[in-house]
């Protein structure tokens, strides 16, 4: 018998049942988080979903990083227009940030 952990919906896929996207199982893990560090920062998430998850990924993974990277360009286009609309507000929370004390290292 066999389970599908991921679906597609809403023009994305997602961990099935759930509300989290396969995109952030999917950073987490190529940023280096094992798959229990993951189904701990998403406790809906049981460990065999997080693996289910992975293991999807790298069985669609051309075609997962394909759409990773069409995410990225868009969000980053949006973000570009939205400064290009606001260059004031954005402007003052340049100057807020500044004004912050840096952190400690």
């Amino acid at each position: 018998m066999t389970k599908d952990y991921i679906e597609k919906r809403d023009g994305g896929y997602w961990v099935a049942g759930t509300r989290v996207s396969l995109d952030s199982v999917v950073y987490a893990f190529l940023r280096g988080a094992a798959p229990e560090g993951i189904a701990q920062s998403y406790p809906v998430l049981s460990l065999e979903e997080v693996y289910g998850a992975i293991a999807f990924y790298l069985a669609n993974q051309a075609e997962i990083d394909a759409m990773l990277a069409k995410n990225d360009r868009e969000f980053e286009l949006l973000r570009k227009q939205t400064r290009e609309a606001n260059p004031a507000l954005y402007k003052k929370l340049e100057e807020a940030r500044l004004q912050l004390p840096s952190p400690r290292k």
